[in-house]
């Protein structure tokens, strides 16, 4: 069932992307940030976690798991030191994926030259 569940919040959030950029004007950069956005605010207001126990990684993987992330990063951090974790709350559950992005993207410029 948790597989199931996972596939069709993931495909739900996925068809939503989907029909952004086909019904809309908004470029796929756009849709990037409107959908980090949209899960740090909902993360924020408390609704994404429950669509994160309801869905697991089908939540969690797609641009508004990455907002959700964040946010939940800095709440964590905040009851740990107070405002200092504000700042530091960010980088808290990002941070090995950021890395991981610098470091593959840094590989892979090497091993391909872009077309012209």
């Amino acid at each position: 069932m948790q597989y199931l569940m996972a596939f069709l919040v993931g495909g739900a959030i996925c068809a939503v992307g989907q029909l952004l950029m086909d019904l809309t004007s908004l470029t796929s950069a756009h849709i990037l940030v409107l959908f980090v956005s949209v899960g740090a605010v909902l993360s924020g207001l408390g609704i994404y976690e429950q669509l994160v126990e309801l869905g697991g990684a089908g939540a969690t993987i797609p641009l508004t798991g990455f907002g959700h992330a964040i946010v939940s990063g800095v709440f964590e951090e905040i009851e740990a030191k107070g405002a200092v974790g504000i700042l530091s709350g960010v980088f808290k559950n990002t941070s090995m994926g950021l890395a991981a992005a610098v470091f593959f993207g840094f590989v892979m410029s090497i091993l391909f030259n872009p077309k012209g």
